[in-house]
């Protein structure tokens, strides 16, 4: 796992699923590899209720309910969609799901504007194609195809960008659970086997995009990721984040507790006056998600180890979150400005702490890219 950027949750937790798989004697749907209650704990981290001789790690916050409808609906005949604002964690639960379930969380196909039925369904290898005709070993499976034949769960990412082409091509396969292949004479149908379903994820801020059909709706339960918006679950997730971030980097720093309160402060400033705000144009483009939280203490860190004391200070945090956040400009920066002036100017004066030292580095920072 070392030699890899970034390892699929099946191969990151490998020694614990196998560790869940040894002693879960629940009845497991399908081909399963898990039953439902270890799909959970799995996901959400053990309690000491449990029961386990070990303690299992939560990867993924938000609410008990959300991942308990997933997995029922994965054991039923009907597709899952994960809806939410960008950073909601849609995507790393539908991982988490897939590597839990079947133990392959990569039979993925990324939804664009260029997505065709191919993606989904099957192309063809061509020199084999001219070599020796069109027949199944010439035949390159979609990931989806993949997990019909083996019982698999199949992911589709941000499916409101695809066209209503390829949504449709969805609806046969979530419905009749085969692909039809009519260039074969023989074999030409594929049919999926026990356990294949697909998770799909679609982002809120899309809508209009590529709508989904009534027909294709009624093949999908949905399930709505909300932002996190509980201080204490955010810094759980940040907190995670950040110690991975630290271990595969091999750094030695320490994030300060008051500098992760001046971050987690900061956003939920932020999204109250994005809240509040009258128009788009008065609302930073960022969705302030908890991810872009993430990626901005990321940030912060990377520059303090490589270029800094080799210490988080609140100036290069504060440098990290408008060099992250300002993607409009003037817009943005106009923004983050009134937000310094108005609200982080005052606190620093009133707390004192972190926030003077914040506020100059946000002063700097935006001067510097104005």
């Amino acid at each position: 796992m070392s030699d890899l950027l970034r390892a699929p949750a099946e191969i990151k937790y490998a020694e614990e699923l196998e560790w869940l798989e040894s002693v879960d004697d629940s009845p497991k749907p399908f081909s399963w590899r898990l039953s439902p209650k270890m799909v959970r704990l799995f996901i959400l981290g053990s309690e000491r209720s449990d029961g386990l001789d070990r303690e299992i790690s939560q990867k993924w916050y938000g609410d008990r309910s959300f991942v308990e409808r997933s997995i029922v609906t994965l054991a039923s005949d009907r597709g899952l969609l994960l809806i939410g604002d960008p950073g909601t964690g849609k995507s790393w639960l539908a991982e988490l799901l897939s590597a839990a379930i079947c133990r392959n969380s990569t039979l993925v196909v990324q939804g664009t504007a260029g997505t065709t039925e191919d993606h989904i369904k099957y192309s063809w290898n061509v020199s084999m194609v001219i070599a020796k005709g069109q027949s199944r070993e010439s035949m390159i499976p979609s990931p989806i195809m993949t997990a019909m034949e083996s019982g698999a769960i199949g992911r589709f990412e941000e499916l409101t960008r695809s066209t209503s082409d390829v949504q449709d091509a969805l609806i046969s396969i979530l419905s009749e659970k085969y692909i039809s292949v009519p260039e074969l004479d023989s074999d030409g149908i594929v049919f999926a086997k026990p356990g294949f379903s697909i998770i799909a994820t679609a982002n809120s801020r899309d809508r209009g995009v590529n709508d989904l059909s009534s027909a294709l709706k009624r093949r999908f339960n949905f399930v709505r990721i909300p932002v996190v918006t509980n201080k204490k679950s955010e810094v759980e997730i940040v907190r995670f984040r950040t110690e991975e971030l630290l271990r595969r980097h091999q750094i030695e720093l320490e994030v300060p507790p008051t500098l992760l309160d001046v971050l987690l402060q900061s956003f939920a400033d932020l999204r109250a006056s994005a809240a509040s705000a009258g128009s788009d144009d008065e609302k930073l483009e960022s969705a302030l998600s908890t991810a872009e939280q993430i990626g901005v203490l990321e940030d912060a860190v990377l520059h303090s180890n490589f270029f800094g004391e080799r210490a988080l200070t609140a100036r290069t945090l504060a440098s990290s979150l408008v060099g992250s956040l300002a993607r409009r400009e003037p817009e943005d920066l106009a923004i983050l400005n009134k937000y310094l002036h108005g609200v982080v100017e005052p606190r620093s004066k009133e707390e004192g702490g972190s926030w003077p030292e914040f506020l100059e580095g946000g002063r700097d920072a935006i001067a510097t890219l104005s």
